[in-house]
């Protein structure tokens, strides 16, 4: 079994959004035409309360992109985004949603961000998605989304822990930070995940 995971595909982290990623939106008919090509899709979506901490609006003289200690760790203040029932938080309107079978929401607890489709940052809670995935008896993650850098990037690592063969489909991801990417996508590769291109996973299936 071979899924398809996308990662919070969003009106918010599209053109014209509070944390738009540079031509987001360019991935949605890749996205759309290789959903047909999977045993299984499944989606991720930013779900935050509107006092999430990682928001530089809840923390006095902070700035998006500013950078803080958070329990220990640098964590990075956003602009308010995908908060919970906005219309920012919602699948891009382009986006075929008709044969996504699961979603799994991230960031719902104000106290800690949540990258990763699997897991918040500390690791403290799970959503559930490596289990789900291991019932239907997945094999293999593909990955397609927003932001490549960030929680496309994320999702895979952890994808990779919990021992699934995980691609991730560039021509369907676009980064927030060019330079950022390309070395966390080292990373990624070194870990043994693959980088692979649309028109690879489709001959591929």
């Amino acid at each position: 079994m071979k899924a398809l995971l996308l990662v919070d595909i969003q009106n918010d982290f599209l053109p014209g959004g509070p944390l738009a990623v540079p031509e987001g939106d360019a991935i949605i008919p890749v996205v759309n035409k290789l959903q047909h090509y999977f045993d299984v899709v499944g989606a991720t979506q930013d779900w935050h309360p509107a006092n999430h901490k990682s928001f530089a609006s809840n923390h006095t003289g902070k700035k998006p992109f500013d950078v803080i200690n958070w329990h220990g760790s640098p964590q990075t203040l956003w602009p308010n985004h995908c908060v919970q029932g906005s219309e920012g938080a919602a699948f891009a309107r382009a986006l075929n949603m008709n044969l996504v079978q699961a979603i799994f929401r991230k960031g719902t607890d104000p106290e800690i961000d949540s990258y990763s489709g699997f897991y918040d940052n500390d690791l403290r809670k799970s959503t559930g998605l490596a289990g789900y995935l291991r019932e239907i008896k997945v094999k293999s993650v593909y990955l397609a989304g927003l932001a490549a850098d960030i929680c496309v990037f994320a999702t895979a690592m952890d994808s990779l822990q919990e021992g699934f063969e995980t691609y991730i489909i560039e021509d369907a991801t676009r980064p927030l930070n060019e330079g950022q990417c390309k070395i966390v996508m080292q990373k990624f590769t070194a870990k043994g995940g693959r980088i692979i291109q649309s028109a690879l996973s489709t001959t591929d299936l």
